[in-house]
């Protein structure tokens, strides 16, 4: 039995020392491409035929595909898909900061395995890593290392995980990664013709932080939760969109004087549907082929904002005008003025060629349907200024005023500056809201407590006071305006009776001339 061990370890040693022979003539003696060709043929044949015999199949994601300039977007959905499912259950992981680093995301570590299971059905992800073996410099990325995702899954359940499992993974990487995305004020960059920049990125942006909400908003309850009701609802109504044939997307017309929040209004819709917010400055526009390139840049889940449209643009008019009518209409107009006006609209012509159409175009025109759940507002002082054109129904879809402060706005001012709900000079502000016109702004800074130490009191008193003395303001320009008018009327008449005066003198004239 001890010989027949012998005997074995002997033979054993001999087949290693063999082995490890014909593996240094093979490394010694055959040439390093025909190693590589061996290697790579012998990997590929016996992949294929494990691949016959098992069971399993296989789909792989590229990071990079097409000319890897820009990352696939199956493969960021995946990896953030991956982050949040499975962090949990892999032995390897990779952390990363997000949100200004105050959240930190989890993902799987390069060449690890995870498993998945939904609806009773199991399936396995590798994250793969490997190394291009080129030596040249690479100014994309991507382009030296190679990332992939592995998915193998049974080959019973092939059409379950391709027509099911794969759309519920795409689906829910996109709403987390929109949960966990830093969300961006944008500005559109002024383009420099013939520069670096104009072949770039045609809008700018920071991260967007503002605590305004609803209810911090000055404004009465009702209102305010109509005004929500209203963007909840369009934020879930997608298939219904898709059922009228229109395009995702809705128009916010705020009006109303300075100062009653019409910003602040945008700044809460935003932090409620949790969009981005693309601030778009019309005056720096070249033309109208730049707007709808602006507006192509522009990503689903956000708010294009042009505030002060009547003083953005001249488009308060007709929608075209020839030269020959602009001749005409300045015939009256002596050399000098013409001059003047002349330079003043190739001046302005220089700064902007954006015309009532374009814009009319970029609200609801065919371009307009590019991208989705998308929301623009418009604001201004001055709703009577604007073409009715721009601002109807189906462009703006929903009017909203901001008007002067009320009663019901000042409780929730009051509760949130002061943190009261109701004082003994409640009831004096109440009539002296009813009386004058103050906005929500100026209210908000007479109440804004001018110390460390909180003084109810003494903030509403200089509430009371400002209000008296705005109502005292409106008596007097009331009086001067009435004032005003009586020279005007009394003018009028002054000049009525002189006219008649001179009426009866070249009567009497032409009398005597007769006579005579």
């Amino acid at each position: 039995m001890m010989m027949n061990t012998n005997d074995m370890f002997m033979q054993f040693g001999s087949f290693l020392a063999t082995i490890m022979f014909v593996k240094a003539m093979y490394e010694q003696y055959l040439p390093h491409q025909w190693r590589d060709s061996i290697r790579s043929f012998m990997y590929r044949y016996t992949e294929r035929i494990v691949r016959f015999f098992s069971p399993y199949l296989h789909i792989t994601f590229e990071e990079y595909t097409g000319e890897r300039f820009s990352r696939s977007e199956a493969y960021i959905t995946i990896q953030t898909y991956l982050s949040e499912k499975t962090s949990d259950k892999a032995r390897g992981l990779k952390g990363n900061f997000v949100k200004d680093g105050k959240a930190l995301v989890l993902g799987l570590a390069d060449n690890e395995e995870v498993t998945d299971v939904y609806q009773g059905v199991k399936v396995w992800w590798t994250s793969h890593k490997s190394f291009a073996k080129s030596q040249t410099i690479s100014f994309y990325p991507g382009m030296d290392e190679k990332r992939h995702y592995n998915l193998t899954f049974h080959g019973s359940n092939r059409k379950f995980v391709t027509e099911t499992y794969l759309s519920y993974v795409l689906n829910e990487g996109k709403a987390i990664k929109i949960k966990n995305r830093q969300r961006k004020l944008f500005t559109n960059v002024k383009e420099k013709s013939g520069s670096y920049f104009s072949r770039g990125s045609l809008w700018s942006h920071v991260e967007f932080k503002h605590p305004a909400s609803f209810e911090t908003l000055g404004m009465e309850a009702t209102k305010k939760n109509a005004i929500k009701n209203d963007l909840l609802r369009f934020r879930s109504a997608k298939d219904y969109y898709n059922k009228i044939g229109k395009p995702w997307k809705r128009g916010y017309l705020l009006y109303g004087p300075p100062g009653t929040g019409k910003s602040t209004m945008i700044v809460a819709i935003a932090n409620l549907l949790e969009y981005d917010i693309y601030d778009l400055e019309l005056t720096a526009v070249k033309d109208n082929t730049t707007l709808r390139q602006l507006l192509i840049e522009t990503s689903g889940k956000s708010i294009i904002v042009i505030e002060d449209i009547d003083c953005s643009l001249d488009l308060t008019g007709e929608r075209s005008t020839t030269k020959n009518e602009k001749e005409k209409d300045n015939e009256g107009e002596d050399d000098k003025e013409k001059v003047k006006k002349k330079m003043k609209d190739e001046g302005e012509s220089k700064k902007s060629e954006v015309t009532l159409s374009g814009l009319l175009n970029f609200i609801d025109g065919i371009w307009s349907a590019i991208g989705e759940e998308r929301l623009i507002i418009f604001t201004t002082n001055h709703i009577e200024k604007l073409d009715q054109a721009l601002i109807r129904r189906g462009r703006m879809d929903v009017h909203i005023e901001l008007s002067y402060c009320c009663f019901e706005s000042f409780k929730v001012l009051a509760d949130n500056y002061l943190d009261v709900k109701s004082h003994r000079l409640f009831e004096t502000i109440k009539g002296l809201l009813e009386e004058t016109k103050m906005n929500p702004a100026d209210v908000a800074e007479s109440l804004m407590p001018k110390s460390l130490e909180l003084d109810v009191d003494a903030c509403l008193e200089n509430l009371v006071k400002a209000l008296e003395k705005a109502k005292l303001d409106d008596q007097l320009k009331k009086e001067k305006e009435e004032e005003e008018k009586e020279k005007e009327r009394k003018a009028k008449i002054e000049a009525k009776e002189e006219g008649k005066e001179e009426q009866e003198e070249n009567a009497n004239e032409n009398k005597t001339k007769s006579d005579e």
